[in-house]
């Protein structure tokens, strides 16, 4: 597309070479009578009516499907309404020369063959550019910082590496590189793009968009965040991670689940890899303690439902005694590979901290065991006073 555009307007630009070669050699050396006739003047009008028809159809077809190539076509028959009509004017005007013996006006065809070379020359070299930007992968003038701008105001996005734009054909190819917070999920990163594909769209419509997420850490970025961030570039998921702060030494205690089909010396292996590159990251870590957790990969078939009034009035008594707890209900009691399960939903304060309502679980988990020590596993789900039913 761009390159038969450039080659048309190239070859536009070599016949007004020969037009002036041809214009001034008659001028200064070889002098040519030329006889006008009401047949070569009506050959012009017709001539200019067909190429005002053809230059204006091919001009909106080139509009509506931003085509270079027809651009350049359109513009061939527009230079040579201007070609007729000059030419027409010539005529006219070595006709009166010689009707009226002005013998200057003799030379009025090749004058006039200079003055349409140029104003081609001009028109076909405005195109010219066009097309050579678009063979040499040049943006359009203001487009890459409108783009930056737009882009910077998308949420999530930290900072933007590298915005490159090119077209080809009828359409703008945009390649962007941005840089993400290195501790969002993966669908978070999608999401993401796909704002950035959108504020991209609304300043080069139907251009084919391609951003490359990368990871960055952080300058807000707390102890916790870089210890997750190492995590997760593992694709590990940690969590109830401690940080003790012991005489000016930071200890570090924390769960990790791997998954229930590796062995322990497979899962060690792993812990101890990803220990070490927590210290590589957080160097003011003194230590690191990790508690292995099986992280389920089997659907567990449940035996049946147990109805328990007793064992479930006895949770509930517990429950009781603590005060921040204003109702436990939906007591479910399950068997599970002849091993019980309990689950229930505790109502406590709106404004309760999360902290304490953790607190407050964990200690009501660890009472019930004490008090039924056949429990395997406990759920306790917290819910605010203000909406307790779901």
């Amino acid at each position: 597309e761009n390159f038969s555009a450039f080659m048309e307007t190239g070859l536009l630009l070599l016949t007004c070479v020969w037009i002036v070669y041809e214009a001034v050699r008659r001028i200064f050396y070889h002098h040519v009578e030329i006889e006008p006739s009401i047949a070569a003047f009506i050959v012009m009008f017709l001539s200019m009516c067909v190429d005002y028809w053809r230059s204006r159809a091919l001009a909106k077809i080139a509009v509506k499907y931003d085509s270079q190539a027809l651009e350049a076509d359109a513009l061939h028959f527009s230079t040579d309404i201007w070609s007729s009509g000059v030419v027409a004017l010539g005529l006219f005007l070595v006709l009166i020369g010689r009707n009226y013996r002005i013998d200057w006006l003799r030379d009025a065809d090749p004058i006039a063959a200079l003055f349409v070379a140029g104003v081609v020359v001009y028109v076909s070299w405005r195109l010219a550019r066009k097309t050579i930007d678009a063979l040499l992968d040049a943006a359009p003038t203001g487009v890459r910082n409108r783009i930056i701008d737009a882009v910077s105001k998308v949420e999530g996005v930290l900072e933007i590496d590298r915005v490159r734009i090119r077209r080809a054909g009828n359409r703008y190819f945009a390649d962007l590189s941005v840089g993400l917070a290195r501790n969002v999920t993966f669908q978070r990163s999608e999401q993401v793009a796909d704002a950035v594909t959108t504020s991209v769209h609304r300043i080069l419509p139907d251009s084919d968009v391609m951003v490359h997420p990368s990871p960055r850490a952080q300058r807000t970025e707390n102890i916790f965040d870089r210890i997750r961030a190492v995590a997760t570039r593992n694709n590990l998921n940690v969590h109830d991670v401690s940080v003790q702060d012991l005489g000016g030494h930071l200890h570090v205690e924390q769960h990790l689940e791997l998954d229930e089909r590796l062995t322990l010396k497979e899962a060690h292996d792993q812990v101890t890899l990803l220990e070490s590159e927590m210290r590589d990251d957080v160097p003011e870590l003194s230590s690191i303690l990790t508690h292995i957790e099986s992280e389920p990969a089997t659907i567990e078939t449940g035996d049946e439902i147990v109805r328990d009034a007793r064992l479930e009035r006895r949770l509930k008594a517990i429950a009781s005694e603590f005060p921040e707890i204003l109702d436990m209900h939906d007591v479910q009691i399950k068997r599970v590979r002849n091993r019980l399960y309990v689950s229930c939903h505790c109502t406590l304060s709106d404004e309760l901290p999360l902290l304490r309502v953790h607190d407050i679980s964990t200690a009501l988990e660890i009472r019930f065991k004490q008090d039924a020590p056949e429990l395997f596993r406990v759920l306790i789900h917290p819910e605010p006073r203000t909406d307790n039913r779901r």
